[in-house]
């Protein structure tokens, strides 16, 4: 067994779990984890020792400047879609929120 089938029988056994290990869906199983291996063997690899050393220079190099954050701009997290907030799992009904009013500022 090569470890491309190795891998693709990882992928179907992690999917058949978080199913819940329902009967049948074997031939499903084995097609998205097959897909889900070629996708990995596609995706450009990094080298571990590459990326650690890479960081390790930059923070060296910040560390001599004075001034760490020249050398690594701030990424900001990816805010969720409007869309992602609206999902209802089925059986829940759908409970429409009130908008907040301002605050008062205090009475002085």
């Amino acid at each position: 067994m090569s470890t491309d089938d190795k891998r693709v029988r990882e992928f179907a056994y992690q999917i058949w779990e978080s199913e819940g290990k329902p009967e049948g869906q074997e031939a499903r199983h084995w097609e998205m984890a097959r897909k889900l291996a070629e996708a990995e063997a596609l995706a450009p690899k990094k080298s571990t020792k590459a990326t650690a050393a890479k960081s390790a220079a930059g923070k060296a190099n910040g560390a001599l400047d004075g001034n760490a954050s020249e050398t690594k701009p701030k990424v900001k997290a990816k805010a969720k879609p409007a869309a992602a907030s609206k999902v209802i799992p089925p059986g829940e009904k759908a409970v429409e929120k009130k908008p907040r009013a301002a605050k008062k500022p205090p009475i002085t």
